[in-house]
Formats: structure tokens, C-alpha cells, sequence
């Protein structure tokens, strides 16, 4: 029995927008911008603590951690300053524990935030990957508002920042193929996806008829030297 549907994608290709409409067809709960509240809530720091930690944060793990954020509902952020400095530790322990408090709720879709990989060894999580043609994200973020320069720069730096993050900090490549049950084009549309991603959990639970399911471990991923 499937009761959580993990959902990486690139950011653009509509990741957000499927799992919703996934969520809703399943009656199941949507972990997306909830999940970033979440890991807000984990990491709130007192102004005292963030005033001792801000001189000695590096820039750039900063932003690369706003990146991995943002990553999920291409929305907004909690304000900075509720977000303390995190060693790669503590951001790792903070993303789990906020995957595994939404799975806690019941059957939930949950976005991003290496929900695939805290969920591998779970026997009733099954994983996604979303992807779409480069032109295909601009067109989309334009008409969402964005100019077409800022859509472009978000495009192309976006993923680049996500990946650098997992790999600094998981110690993986991403994305990571042998993670996935399945891979999606969204170019085919968000509703067409959606379907097909559906169809796909329930045919894989028809034919794994509670057996095949054990034969799907995923071996220990190789770290990133």
C-alpha cells in the first residue's frame, strides 16, 4: 500500500501545480509550501542566536540553502530572519525530520526537500521525478509574471544551486535516477501528467499485489567524492 508519493523536480516544469491536482485526485494530503513552514518552524532561532551566528554564516551555503527552499512551491521564503546558519548536519537532520513529520499525518504527496532520499527505504513510498524542455520552463515562468530575462536566470541557475546543495550536503548527484519508481515529461501538460503519475502509483500497486514491493529495495547510493 502506497502512502506517500515523493515528487522532485526541475524547478519550472510545473512540479508544484501536478502535485496538487495528484493530491486532490487522491484525496490525499499536499506537503509542498507546508514543508517549507515546517522546516522554518524547526530552524526558528532566537534574534540573539541569529545575531551571534550571522557574521560567521557563509554566503553561499546560505543562498544555496534558500535555493533548495524555494525549490518546492517556487513561491516565497520565510523571512531571513527567522532562519538560523545550519552546519551540514543540522540541515540534513532539519529536512528529515520535516519530510517524515508530513508522512506522519497520513498518506501525503510531498515535494522536494529530498523527500526521495530520507523516504528510499520506506516500502510504501513511491518516487518521482519531474522534468520539461528547457523552453518549455521559460514559457511557463513568463506566464506566471516573470520577465523573460528573469525567467531565463531562473532556469538556468536554479537547479545548478539545488544540485551543488544535495551534493554538498548529502553527498549526492542530482538528480539521482535509481531514487525514482518513475520519470515524467510535463511537457505533456500538468493535468495529463498528473493522470499518467496516478495511474502509475495504482498500476504499481495492482501488480506489486503486496510482493513485488520487496524486491524494490534501493541499494546505498555511492557519495559524491
Amino acid at each position: 500500500m502506497i502512502n506517500a508519493i515523493t515528487i522532485e523536480r526541475e524547478f519550472g516544469c510545473g512540479g508544484s501545480e501536478i502535485a496538487n491536482l495528484v493530491a486532490g485526485q487522491l484525496g490525499w494530503s499536499l506537503w509542498d509550501e507546508r514543508l517549507t513552514q515546517e522546516i522554518a518552524r524547526l530552524t526558528e532561532s532566537t534574534p540573539e542566536a541569529v545575531e551571534r551566528r550571522e557574521w560567521r554564516s557563509d554566503p553561499l551555503v546560505y543562498r544555496l540553502f534558500q535555493d533548495f527552499l524555494r525549490g518546492g512551491f517556487e513561491g516565497g521564503l520565510p523571512p531571513t530572519n527567522r532562519l538560523q546558519f545550519l552546519d551540514a548536519r543540522r540541515i540534513a537532520a532539519v529536512s528529515e525530520s520535516a519530510v517524515k513529520t508530513a508522512l506522519s499525518g497520513g498518506p501525503s504527496v510531498i515535494v522536494g526537500r529530498g523527500s526521495q532520499y530520507f523516504l528510499r527505504k520506506r516500502k510504501d513510498a513511491f518516487h518521482v521525478f519531474l522534468y520539461a524542455p528547457r523552453d518549455h520552463k521559460i514559457r511557463r515562468m513568463i506566464a506566471r509574471g516573470a520577465s523573460e530575462e528573469k525567467a531565463i536566470e531562473l532556469i538556468d541557475t536554479t537547479d545548478k544551486a539545488r544540485g551543488a546543495f544535495i551534493r554538498q550536503y548529502l553527498g549526492l548527484k542530482w538528480p539521482e535516477p535509481s531514487l525514482f519508481h518513475a520519470m515524467f515529461n510535463t511537457g505533456t501538460g500538468e493535468s495529463c501528467t498528473a493522470t499518467m503519475l496516478v495511474e502509475c502509483v495504482k498500476r504499481f500497486e495492482r501488480d506489486a499485489d503486496g510482493k513485488a514491493c520487496e524486491t524494490l529495495d534501493i541499494p546505498e547510493l555511492p557519495r559524491v567524492e
